[in-house]
This record gives C-alpha cells, sequence and structure tokens, in this order.
C-alpha cells in the first residue's frame, strides 16, 4: 500500500492592532453579549412525571425525548403519542391507531381519554418519575420471553399459538416489546365479547426487523415488521393491532 504523506505549513502573519481598531472589538464584543442576555430562551420540555386522573388512573409521562412517551400503571404497554395542534393553542396527543388519549392546554392543563373515561377526565400531576427507557435484553433471554408469549396468546385462545421472530442481533429489545404488545392485544380481544370471534383467527405470530415498519393479518398469521432503531415508535401499539386484527388485515 502507498503511504502519502501531506505537509500543510502555515503562515500567520502577525499584526499590531491600531487602538482604534481594538476599541472597535470590544465595543463589538460588548453589543454580542448584551444581545445573548436579551435573546429570549426556549421553554424546556418538562421531565418524565407520574399524573393522577380524577376516576383514579395514575400514569407516567415522558416528553424529554424526541417523542412523547406514556404508561399506565396498571400496563406494562408504553405509547407512542404523536403531537397535533388544537382550537385555543391546546395540544392534542394521539396514538399510532388516531385515538386521542392526551390534550393539554397552554397553562399545563392536561386531560386524560380512556375506555373508563371516554370523554375525557382532569389529571394532577403527582411529582416526578424515571424515563421510559426500552429494556436491553439478551438472545438467551429473549427465547425464553418468546416461550412465555406463546404460552400466553395460547392460553388466551384456547389453542396452540405459534411465535417465530426473525431478527438481527441487536433488535432483541424491540422485538420482545412487539411481541408483547400483541399478545397483549390478542388476550384483550379475546376478553371481548364483540371481538373475541376475529382473534380466535390467529394462529402465527412472525416478528422480523427485514423491511419497513408494519402490521397485517392475513390467514390467521399476524405479521409485525420493526424497526429496532425507533425504539418504542419502531412497533405498532396494541390499539394498532387491535384494529387490524379485527379489519382482517
Amino acid at each position: 500500500m502507498a503511504l502519502f504523506a501531506m505537509v500543510v505549513t502555515m503562515l500567520v502573519a502577525q499584526a499590531v492592532p491600531s487602538t482604534a481598531a481594538a476599541q472597535i472589538r470590544s465595543n463589538a464584543q460588548a453589543e454580542q453579549s448584551r444581545g445573548l442576555r436579551n435573546r429570549p430562551s426556549l421553554p424546556a420540555q418538562p421531565g418524565p412525571g407520574r399524573y393522577i386522573s380524577e376516576t383514579g388512573q395514575a400514569f407516567v409521562l415522558d416528553r424529554s425525548g424526541q417523542r412523547t412517551l406514556m404508561r399506565f400503571e396498571q400496563g406494562a404497554e408504553v405509547w407512542v403519542l404523536r403531537p397535533s395542534p388544537a382550537p385555543r393553542g391546546d395540544v392534542i396527543y394521539r396514538n399510532d391507531a388516531g385515538d386521542q388519549v392526551l390534550r393539554v392546554t397552554p397553562d399545563g392543563g392536561m386531560t386524560v381519554f380512556t375506555t373508563r373515561a371516554p370523554q375525557g377526565t382532569p389529571v394532577a400531576s403527582a411529582g416526578s418519575a424515571p424515563s421510559l427507557l426500552p429494556p436491553t435484553l439478551t438472545a438467551v433471554q429473549l427465547w425464553n420471553f418468546i416461550v412465555r408469549q406463546s404460552d400466553r396468546a395460547s392460553r388466551a385462545l384456547g389453542r396452540l399459538v405459534v411465535v417465530d421472530v426473525d431478527i438481527e442481533p441487536g433488535s432483541e429489545a424491540v422485538a420482545a416489546d412487539a411481541l408483547s404488545t400483541a399478545v397483549d392485544a390478542i388476550a384483550r380481544m379475546a376478553r371481548s365479547a364483540t371481538l373475541r370471534r376475529e382473534v380466535a383467527q390467529v394462529r402465527r405470530i412472525l416478528v422480523s426487523d427485514e423491511g419497513r415498519p408494519s402490521v397485517s393479518f392475513s390467514q390467521g398469521t399476524l405479521r409485525i415488521t420493526i424497526d429496532a432503531d425507533a425504539g418504542y415508535a419502531g412497533r405498532p401499539s396494541s390499539a394498532r393491532i387491535v384494529r387490524v386484527i379485527a379489519e382482517g388485515g
């Protein structure tokens, strides 16, 4: 291999500034400092916090990162919420199925929308909370997790549900989260009188990291394609999975 050497010679011309030039530079620096002090600062996003609604439902809301994350204390699923502007300067946060989950006013007032309170209920702050970070998972832990989730889905439907996970190293955590979310959706549908018939068609769950993130249901197979680099946002929510199964794909 040929070795190339480049020698860069820098010639620095030193000049003694005049008194007038030094004064001008000093004035400019002072003006710049005043401009920086007077520049309005952007409001910082609040850190992760715990909130409780008037109906008693508690949840953690994490707006410290690029995406808004939310987890109800009685559940394991972390929801990725997308903000959109609303009248009077409010912000509405929706899940990936388009359902309204939160409404936040300009002064920080908050309303949460749930199946228990579909019209919304006021929320009060209950202090700080840890960030909602994805867990780490080894390949062995993932295998044991797959076995447990297959058993959980099979018990919910009363027959065997096969689980296949086809991923590259590094995708374990998001794949496990996607699988857990899918089984949560299946179990919830199995308990519903109106959705039990549709979910009874599920016979296989396939999780992959090859291709664009998506979820589909066809011929008994629920296919979930994840984006491991996107974390929680790289897999569908249980609400979206329920909707896809109920619509038959």
